[in-house]
């Protein structure tokens, strides 16, 4: 049997895809070629290692990055050689960045740039398995997630008449997806008769999902569908064939906020995302099924709305103080 040929639109895409990603590579790696770091040449062999593996081009800056600052920092210490590094020059890269006053969650960040490094030389013979026999940890706050008031929704979407922009903003509110995920739809991606829509690949952790339609998303979609032009890739499609960026995405959603009189509120795009987990689970969502919707790993992540926003307990909350203020209980607490 044939295998089908590619559509235009399908060979535009992955040809696109493919024209991004060629320049990843390039960029870090012509970069890395002026700086005078220890171990450049074993940057420059993970760099090209994390590339054969795939990975996304948002990883690649974040951890040429993150290796670039603790290569300096060693090199700056009087350090050459790599293979002289110990425990107490991770340490001490920690309390640099903490005394640059960066937020503790982008030293770990950082930080899991680097252990990633220093495991790729430990497989291959350059430094000892000894180094991280201890893990090294650092505590975060534990932040809860920034959700939109339900009557903010309704005053946002009040605001909203352009058929582009409320079909994003009501796909982004009643799906939980990222932004990210969002503006890299092709048409392909949308089943409007399954009310589904197909992520192939997760933003953060490359795990493909499907997530589904309310009636008013899949409404406001169609209705976009009827404008865009059909000739572009995207969905949510900017100049040329690229998709949206996202400062361009980041500027509407201010600007309905500050004609929805919110601006004071502090809500960010991905505060979309928060707002469909906590009223889902306001709604009885199962927390299992809500941590698959939003693509994450662990529960305990998805576990933070329920912190956030969980009406049960809070009826049980006011059930059991109702009788605490009436006098109907009995205890004696000694």
């Amino acid at each position: 049997m044939t295998q089908a040929r590619p559509t235009s639109n399908e060979s535009i895409s992955n040809n696109l895809k493919a024209r991004r990603e060629q320049t990843v590579i390039g960029r870090v790696l012509g970069r890395l070629s002026s700086m005078d770091l220890p171990a450049k040449d074993h940057f420059e062999n993970y760099l090209r290692h994390k590339w054969r593996l795939n990975h996304k081009p948002k990883t690649m800056e974040s951890s040429f990055t993150s290796v670039m600052l603790f290569l300096r920092f060693y090199g700056a210490s009087g350090k050459k050689d790599i293979k002289d590094i110990d425990r107490s020059d991770l340490e001490a890269f920690i309390e640099h960045e903490q005394d640059r006053k960066m937020h503790i969650s982008t030293v770990r960040t950082r930080m899991a740039c680097i252990i990633a490094f220093i495991h790729f030389l430990m497989e291959q013979d350059i430094l000892p398995l000894s180094l991280l026999k201890r893990r090294i940890r650092l505590k975060l706050p534990e932040t809860l997630p920034r959700a939109m008031n339900p009557q903010d929704v309704k005053r946002l979407l009040s605001v909203i008449d352009h058929t582009r922009d409320r079909a994003l903003i009501l796909l982004l509110v009643r799906t939980g997806i990222r932004i990210g995920e969002a503006l890299g739809l092709t048409m392909r991606d949308v089943d409007l008769k399954e009310r589904k829509v197909h992520l192939m690949e997760g933003e953060k952790n490359n795990m493909g999902r499907v997530v589904y339609l309310s009636d008013d998303a899949a409404f406001t979609l169609k209705r976009w569908f009827k404008w865009r032009d059909p000739e572009k890739v995207f969905i949510f499609y900017g100049k040329g064939d690229a998709p949206m960026c996202y400062s361009t995405a980041r500027c509407r959603f201010k600007k309905y906020l500050n004609e929805a009189g919110l601006q004071a509120r502090s809500y960010t795009v991905h505060s979309l995302r928060h707002t469909m987990a906590s009223e889902l689970l306001n709604a009885g969502m199962p927390l299992d099924g809500l941590r698959q919707l939003l693509g994450h790993q662990d529960v305990e992540i998805t576990r933070r709305y329920a912190r956030l926003t969980d009406k049960t307990r809070e009826e049980e909350y006011f059930r059991a103080m109702a009788k605490i203020e009436k006098g109907e209980i009995d205890g004696d607490y000694r």
